[in-house]
């Protein structure tokens, strides 16, 4: 099955391709958003350990799919081949840590609203915080297919699709972390549904414009990718790991970062 996408992306453009991949990522989201309409709520400990394997997921994207590449395609040695990876890595997180201070969100938790003071409602709040999980997302997707594109030896269609499927895997509890509460908050199941696939939307756009920067300005592949990488690892350290953590349920939640860390790692070396 896995060969069989992999053959197809191949043979049509790599930025379409990418296209394909993020939409399929929204879809995972959406999968995990349609839970409303069978429970209302959902055993928080579950909740946790998935979070966990979101953020597992997550790390382990950033180091094999993103930071080692970057590193391998950059020229030098030493400190100087390193250079690209690390300006990448900080300018990423700066990024997310200024969308986290300036757009105003809030947790599932609904107990602390971030960024700048707004009138907007929480559900609104809501869905811009998974909102910005999932930029750096569909942005590590589409420049690795904008390698690809760009005919970098270090990026395949094999590795992005990889790397695809284990950013959906980790968006199916996402898509619940938004349509649950809503639900809990008396929305109805539509409407929670609909913001818990919303809040996705943005990868195909991310994914996209990732895939076009590299094919049009290929020298910053390295540091695109790190980019990626940075601001991925903001959002774990800062949002995912404190939420999955805050219940009790550290044991939990810990054994779900392992296993979402050993399913991005496989699926990178496998794939990669």
């Amino acid at each position: 099955m896995i060969e069989s996408v992999i053959r197809f992306l191949e043979s049509i453009n790599p930025i379409i391709a990418a296209l394909y991949a993020t939409i399929f990522t929204w879809l995972v989201t959406a999968a995990g958003a349609s839970f409303v309409f069978f429970f209302k709520t959902m055993n928080r400990s579950v909740l946790d350990g998935m979070l966990g394997f979101t953020g597992g997921v997550m790390v382990a994207a950033s180091i094999w799919s993103l930071l080692i590449p970057a590193i391998d395609m950059s020229n030098g040695e030493g400190f100087v081949k390193v250079g690209p990876a690390v300006i990448g890595f900080l300018i990423g997180a700066a990024f997310l840590y200024s969308l986290d201070k300036l757009l105003p969100h809030m947790h599932a938790n609904f107990k602390q609203v971030e960024g700048v003071k707004s009138p907007w409602q929480k559900t609104t709040l809501l869905i811009l915080a998974i909102t910005l999980h999932n930029i750096p997302e569909g942005l590590a997707v589409g420049v690795l297919f904008g390698g690809v594109a760009a005919g970098i030896p270090e990026a395949t269609i094999a590795g992005a699709v990889g790397l695809a499927i284990g950013i959906g895997l980790q968006n199916f509890p996402e898509g619940i972390a938004v349509s649950m509460p809503l639900r809990r908050m008396g929305i109805s199941r539509k409407k929670s549904f609909f913001y818990g696939q919303l809040s996705a939307v943005v990868e195909p756009i991310a994914g996209v414009l990732g895939a076009l920067s590299v094919v049009f300005f290929t020298p910053i592949l390295p540091y695109a990718l790190a980019f990626a990488a940075g601001a991925m690892i903001f959002v774990v350290v800062e949002e995912v790991i404190p939420e999955a953590q805050q219940n009790k349920n550290s044991d939990v939640a810990t054994l779900g970062f392992i296993a979402g860390f050993i399913v991005m790692m496989t699926l990178d070396v496998a794939l990669g």
